[in-house]
């Protein structure tokens, strides 16, 4: 996990802040286990405040909700401009597909391992892999995977194209995603017990390796983006 020295600001005040560096958010104000990271830049809305030991957040760009804990509220500063959503049209994607495929191949080539709540190099989970690949040209995902499901445009697997995500799970929910390649070949970062404990490349077959396998026998579908993320709550 990500780690600073403990600092905090005087007074610390509702309302969008900018971090100042990669920061971690955690799933309760006891700030023990991770929900989600914020890269260098990314803005949030602090929203309530829990004793003396954590603020209560939520990231502008996807909406998404944890808490930052009070040893790094000087690690944020109060947003000079708020964020604004940008708009992109499935043909201004399209053109970015290629920078996403070679975004996720970049970080596949740096020692890292699965790390549930990554979404900051060189750690990732599934879907953080899949948001950073994206937000790395200015499109915005949801940050889960069912959310990712969710938010593409659903596509049958035989019409799936290079920049497409893959998804798996079971029946009733999305707990996996992938991003398509070519050939039936896809990138993700996969955990330690039912994968490679980081990012690597597998194949959608039964002819595959006890990995591949494994995740086709999940295979839920698949999904085209085609839009960026418009923030819900303001």
């Amino acid at each position: 996990m990500l780690s600073h020295p403990e600092s905090q600001i005087p007074n610390p005040q509702l309302g969008e802040y900018q971090c100042l560096a990669d920061l971690n958010l955690y799933d309760s104000p006891e700030c023990t286990r991770l929900a989600t990271q914020a890269a260098a830049g990314r803005h949030l809305q602090v929203i309530s405040f829990h004793q003396d030991s954590a603020v209560e957040v939520y990231l502008c760009e996807d909406d998404y909700p944890g808490w930052l804990s009070f040893s790094d509220l000087g690690l944020i500063q109060p947003a000079t401009v708020l964020y604004q959503a940008k708009s992109f049209s499935k043909f201004d994607i399209q053109k970015l597909l290629p920078e996403v495929i070679s975004f996720t191949q970049k970080a596949m080539q740096q020692s890292n391992y699965y790390l549930w709540g990554g979404t900051v190099g060189p750690n990732y989970d599934c879907s953080g892999l899949m948001q950073a690949a994206f937000a790395s040209v200015g499109v915005w995902l949801p940050r889960d995977a069912y959310q990712q499901e969710g938010f593409t445009q659903a596509i049958a697997i035989a019409e799936l194209e290079a920049g497409d995500l893959v998804f798996f799970g079971t029946p009733q929910k999305a707990t996996h995603v992938g991003l398509y390649l070519a050939d039936g070949y896809y990138i993700h970062s996969s955990g330690q017990d039912q994968g490679r404990n980081g990012i690597g490349i597998d194949i959608l077959s039964e002819q595959g390796d006890t990995v591949s396998q494994s995740y086709y026998q999940q295979l839920r579908g698949a999904g085209r983006v085609i839009k960026s993320y418009e923030p819900q709550r303001r």
